[in-house]
C-alpha cells in the first residue's frame, strides 16, 4: 500500500487558508499525485478556525486523512487545535511574525518581513507559506511558479513573495521530502463543480438558485461559465421563486436545474409537487447540512434521505440519486437530467457538504454521460396529458404552430382541462405511476448499486461516507463495500443480490437513526443491525472508521 501524506493548513477566516490549501493541492496535482482536500470552516466571515487537510498519495485516495505530516499554522490556535493529529515524525511551519513555537520540528516564517520586502498586499501573505512548503517538499520553484499561473490572475505578486520565502527556507533548512513528478495532472474539482459540469454536459440550459450553503458554489461556478456554455443562470429573491421559475422553464422546453440545501428545499415543496402534477421535468440538487432548522450550516450530514424520498404533498413518482464521489457527481448529474426529461418526472440529486465542497483530482469523460431523448409531439391532435401505455405523453412547447400547450396544477384530463371526475382522476394518477415500471427497467442497465472488493463481511453505505469507508478498509481484509446510488425507484433486486446470504452486514452513514439501514429493511426485509452512525456534523475520518469497523467485523 502506497504511503499517504497529509498537510494541514489552518488559521482564521480571512487569512487565506482555503486559497493556500487549493495552491498546495493544485501543486501536488500538477506533479501527478492523487489529491483529496477537505475544507473545514465555521459560519463566520472573519475569525473562528478554518483549516484544509490536503492528503496525497501515489495510489487513488478517496478521503482526507486526519494524521498530519506537516502542519502549516497561520495562527497559534491552529497548533493547539491540531497538535493531537500530528504524526510522530512531523513538522510545523508557523508565522514567526505573530508567535513563536519552541520545538525542534518547528520552522518559523517571518511573513510580515516578506510582505514589506516584496511590497505586496497583506492578503498575499499566504503565498509565502506556499513558497516555503514547496521547498520543504523538495519541489523546484519553477514548478510552483507554473502552479501559480494555473490558479492566480495576479500571479506576479504572488510569485514575488513566494520566492522570498522559498529562498529563506532554502538557506536555513533541509527539504523534508523529495517529491518528484510522477504523472500528468487531472482536473481538480469539488463535488459542486462536478455536479455543475455534469448537468451542463447532460444538456442543462438554465440553472436557478438562491444561495444556501453548501450548494451555493454550484450557482457561483455556473454563473462564471454562462458565456462558455451558453447558459442562463438566475438568482431570484427566494427559493419559492426558484422552483416556480424552474417549472416555467421546463414548460417552455428548457432543461433546468435548481440547487439548495434542506431549509431552502422546504420552501420548494409546493412547487416540487406542481412539477409532478404538471409533468414538467426538473432536477433539484439538495446538498445536505445538519438540521433541524438552521442546524450547523457549514458542516455535513446525511439526515435528509427520508425527507427527500417523501418530499412534496400527494403521491407521485420521482427519481432520487445520491452520488458519493466527485466522479459519480459528474456522471449522475447528467444522467438524472436526461432521465427526468425522458419520463417527465421531478428528480432529486442528493449531495452533502463533505462531497459538495471537498476537492479531488479526477478524469471526467463527457461522452460517458447517459443521454436520452424526450418524447416529442410529432403532429396531429395535441393532448398534453395523452394516455400512453408507458405513462409518458408527447411534449410540445409554447410557440408550436396550431398547438395549445396546457400545464395544470389541478387534476386534469388529457387536454389539461381541469376535472373532478373520479374516473379520470384515478386514470390520470395511474398514468403518472405507470412510468415507474419503465424507469425501473431503465435503471437495470445503469449503475444503481456499486460494489468494491470481496469478502464475507459487508459494509453498506451511501453518499460521501463511501470515501472514508474505502480508505478505512485498506487496512482490513475480507470486506465488500456496497454503495447505494439510487433510492427512488429503489434498486431492490440488486441490493438483495449483494446482501442476501450475508451474515455480517454493517451500515455506515452520517445520521442518528440509520435511515439507509431502515430503508433497506423496508424494501428487502434484510436487517442491517450493526450500524456505525455519526451525527456530530463532521464527516467520518478513515482512522476513526477503521477502528469502528475493526470492532464489528
Amino acid at each position: 500500500m502506497a504511503l499517504i501524506h497529509t498537510i494541514t493548513v489552518g488559521g482564521k477566516a480571512g487569512q487565506g487558508v482555503k486559497t493556500l490549501g487549493k495552491v498546495v493541492g493544485e501543486l501536488l496535482n500538477e506533479l501527478g499525485y492523487n489529491v483529496f482536500i477537505l475544507d473545514d470552516y465555521p459560519s463566520l466571515i472573519t475569525g473562528g478556525h478554518n483549516f484544509n487537510r490536503i492528503s496525497f498519495s501515489e495510489e487513488e485516495i478517496y478521503c482526507a486523512h486526519t494524521e498530519t505530516d506537516i502542519l502549516v499554522a497561520l495562527d497559534r490556535n491552529t497548533v493547539e487545535r491540531h497538535k493531537n493529529d500530528l504524526k510522530e515524525h512531523h513538522f510545523i511551519i508557523y508565522d514567526s511574525s505573530e508567535f513563536n513555537i519552541d520545538e525542534k520540528t518547528a520552522i518559523g516564517l517571518p511573513s510580515k518581513e516578506f510582505i514589506e520586502r516584496a511590497n505586496v498586499p497583506e492578503k498575499m501573505r499566504n503565498s509565502s507559506f506556499a513558497g516555503a512548503l514547496a521547498y520543504l517538499l523538495g519541489i523546484s520553484f519553477e514548478f510552483l511558479e507554473h502552479t501559480f499561473s494555473v490558479i492566480f490572475k495576479e500571479k506576479e505578486e504572488n510569485i514575488k513573495i513566494a520566492k522570498l520565502a522559498y529562498n529563506f527556507v532554502k538557506e536555513n533548512y533541509q527539504p523534508l521530502l523529495n517529491i518528484k513528478k510522477i504523472g500528468e495532472p487531472r482536473k481538480l474539482v469539488t463535488g459542486n463543480i462536478a455536479i455543475g459540469e455534469g448537468l451542463v454536459k447532460g444538456g442543462l440550459e438554465v440553472y436557478i438558485a438562491y444561495p444556501m450553503t453548501p450548494s451555493s458554489s454550484i450557482l457561483h461556478y455556473l454563473a462564471g461559465k454562462v458565456k462558455d456554455y451558453k447558459l442562463s443562470v438566475v438568482q431570484p429573491e427566494n427559493e419559492i421563486a426558484v422552483i416556480n421559475m424552474a417549472v416555467g422553464c421546463a414548460y417552455a422546453g428548457k432543461k433546468v436545474a435548481v440547487g439548495t440545501s434542506g431549509g431552502g428545499f422546504d420552501l420548494m415543496q409546493e412547487g416540487f409537487s406542481l412539477a409532478a402534477m404538471s409533468e414538467n421535468p426538473i432536477v433539484a440538487v439538495e446538498s445536505q447540512r445538519p438540521g433541524p432548522s438552521t442546524g450547523v450550516p457549514t458542516y455535513t450530514s446525511q439526515s435528509d434521505l427520508n425527507y427527500l424520498l417523501n418530499a412534496g404533498h400527494g403521491e407521485f413518482p420521482r427519481i432520487v440519486v445520491a452520488p458519493g464521489t466527485q466522479e459519480q457527481a459528474f456522471y449522475k448529474a447528467g444522467e438524472l437530467l436526461n432521465l427526468v426529461w425522458k419520463y417527465q418526472v421531478p428528480g432529486i440529486l442528493i449531495s452533502d457538504k463533505h462531497l459538495s465542497e471537498s476537492w479531488k483530482n479526477v478524469s471526467l469523460n463527457e461522452t460517458g454521460i447517459y443521454k436520452a431523448e424526450p418524447k416529442l409531439f410529432d403532429g396531429g391532435e395535441y393532448k398534453r396529458y395523452k394516455f400512453e401505455s408507458d405513462g409518458v405523453s408527447p411534449l410540445a412547447f409554447p410557440g408550436t404552430e396550431n398547438v395549445v400547450v396546457k400545464s395544470s396544477s389541478y387534476e386534469h384530463d388529457e387536454y389539461g382541462i381541469t376535472t373532478e371526475n373520479p374516473e379520470i382522476i384515478a386514470r390520470m394518477q395511474e398514468k403518472r405511476f405507470a412510468k415507474l415500471k419503465y424507469i425501473e427497467e431503465e435503471l437495470e442497465n445503469l449503475e444503481t448499486v456499486k460494489t468494491y472488493g470481496n469478502g464475507e463481511n459487508v459494509v453498506v453505505t451511501w453518499g460521501s461516507s463511501v470515501g472514508a469507508v474505502l480508505e478505512a478498509v485498506k487496512k482490513l481484509d475480507n470486506i465488500k463495500i456496497v454503495q447505494i446510488l439510487y433510492f427512488s425507484p429503489f434498486p431492490k433486486k440488486k441490493v438483495v443480490k449483494e446482501l442476501s446470504m450475508c451474515e455480517n452486514i454493517v451500515g455506515v452513514e452520517a445520521n442518528f437513526t440509520g435511515q439507509l439501514c431502515d430503508l433497506i429493511f423496508a424494501n428487502t426485509g434484510i436487517a442491517v443491525d450493526k450500524r456505525i452512525l455519526k451525527y456530530d456534523s463532521r464527516e467520518f475520518s478513515p482512522q476513526y472508521l477503521y477502528l469502528k469497523l475493526k470492532e464489528v467485523v
